[in-house]
């Protein structure tokens, strides 16, 4: 075969794959911020930012903006585009200063069993290569479409990781792409996959970042994995009332003799009055739990011929 033949087929070939790809029905997009408006870094407003997201939506080839009036059965998804900073930072060593733009990405669905919400999030750098103001705008749009490009690819990767098998998602797991590898663990604790555990328990460690562990926290309470509750116990040792209060809410949702033992501890014997009523709280929902879930087993076992 010719190269120009070969290099004209490999193109069809790629091209017809995408389009076999699935497309997402997205509403129209909303903007959220203060960051956005007057802001004499980007040097538009929150319509030229609007307009720039659509063309990364649209050059992915994976989106398709439908009106509010479309069919419900198309149960498009909702996003919502924050950019909660623009700013310009020096680096060691370098001798350009960098323009850095921040964007949040949600998307949210309706109309099933429950309602469907994701956040991704992204950070994009360009160099400040002309000491101007225009050269400063140049670099911040440069950083903006760049983090646009960003929230977009990782929207597909996030809503692609929900239409995968749990086996396809423990696969993903070892994936070399960060982000792949964080949305399948996403959608298996979701789906209360055991394999989602361990890899959560491990990642209270990283006290470093404390909305990431208050995020796990909530994806173990969700999962009731009560393989976390000693290492919730050991997260809670010298933390503030508050945060604590947060650990013993999720123990009582896990449950478990373990936890119900730690509740009982606390409730009786902590120092700080509001996590000793909390502590109780928890105990008290747990047991109620328990009792309705017995209650409910002897009413089957009744039943049952």
């Amino acid at each position: 075969m010719k190269p120009a033949l070969l290099l004209t087929s490999c193109v069809l070939f790629f091209g017809a794959c995408r389009s076999q790809a699935p497309r997402y029905p997205v509403a129209p997009v909303e903007l959220s911020g203060t960051t956005l408006r007057d802001n004499a870094l980007l040097g538009f407003g929150p319509e030229g930012v609007r307009d720039l997201f659509d063309d990364a939506l649209e050059s992915s080839g994976r989106f398709e903006v439908v009106a509010d009036e479309s069919p419900k059965k198309s149960r498009p998804w909702r996003l919502s585009l924050e950019v909660p900073f623009t700013r310009e930072v020096l680096k060691d060593g370098n001798p350009h200063s960098y323009a850095e733009v921040g964007a949040n990405l949600s998307l949210e669905r309706f109309g099933g069993n429950m309602p469907q919400r994701y956040e991704v999030v992204g950070l994009g750098e360009a160099a400040v290569e002309v000491d101007s103001a225009e050269g400063r705008r140049a670099a911040m749009r440069s950083a903006l479409e760049s983090v646009l490009r960003q929230v977009t690819e990782s929207a597909v990767l996030q809503l692609a990781a929900l239409e995968r098998t749990d086996e396809a998602l423990v696969a993903d797991l070892q994936a070399s792409d960060s982000r792949i590898r964080e949305f399948a663990l996403r959608t298996l604790a979701e789906r209360k996959h055991p394999a989602a555990a361990p890899l959560l328990i491990e990642r209270l460690k990283d006290t470093g970042d404390a909305e990431q562990v208050r995020r796990t926290i909530g994806a173990l309470a969700e999962m009731k994995a009560k393989s976390a509750v000693p290492a919730l116990i050991d997260l809670a040792r010298g933390r503030d009332s508050g945060f604590l209060q947060e650990i013993v809410f999720a123990v009582g949702e896990i449950g478990g003799p373990e936890a119900e033992a730690y509740l009982y501890t606390v409730a009786q014997g902590h120092d700080t009055p509001s996590v000793q009523a909390a502590a109780q709280q928890a105990l008290d929902t747990l047991y109620a739990s328990r009792n309705h879930a017995t209650a409910e087993a002897r009413g089957q076992s009744h039943a049952d011929p």
